[in-house]
């Protein structure tokens, strides 16, 4: 199971952004295994707002299409708390609320390997596709 990050559905989706050409090569190696992707249901409000924003509604569409066919894990109440707690706990400007949301689905389901670009996913000892190098 691969979870995907915001990171890396933005990149793949922006043409402009840094990583966009080492991310759609990554993506041409995973996105034929849809059974094996995931992401939570606070990466797709993330992405989403993202998307609008910056790309516009055209490639909202686009991204609901992309992942219609993905595991959608929905952030429990419990989860959501434990989330809350491990921020304030860290207590660091750069990580989210939505990556300690991440970092504990994934714990949970037990997924080790995650699409992304944001550096506390290696931090925290999970495989990064494409590699943060």
């Amino acid at each position: 199971m691969i979870f995907i990050d915001t990171s890396a559905f933005y990149a793949l989706f922006d043409r402009d952004d840094n990583h966009h050409s080492s991310v759609a090569l990554a993506w041409e190696s995973i996105r034929d295994n849809p059974g094996q992707l995931a992401c939570s249901n606070y990466i797709l409000l993330e992405t989403i707002a993202l998307l609008q924003n910056r790309l516009g509604m055209p490639t909202v569409q686009d991204f609901i299409e992309l992942t219609s066919f993905m595991s959608v894990y929905w952030v429990s109440i419990e989860q959501h708390n434990q989330a809350v707690a491990a921020l304030l706990t860290a207590s660091r400007r750069g990580l989210s609320l939505v990556d300690c949301t991440s970092f504990d689905i994934m714990r949970s389901q037990g997924i080790r390997t995650s699409f992304t670009f944001d550096r506390h996913f290696a931090e925290l000892g999970f495989t990064c596709i494409p590699s943060n190098g």
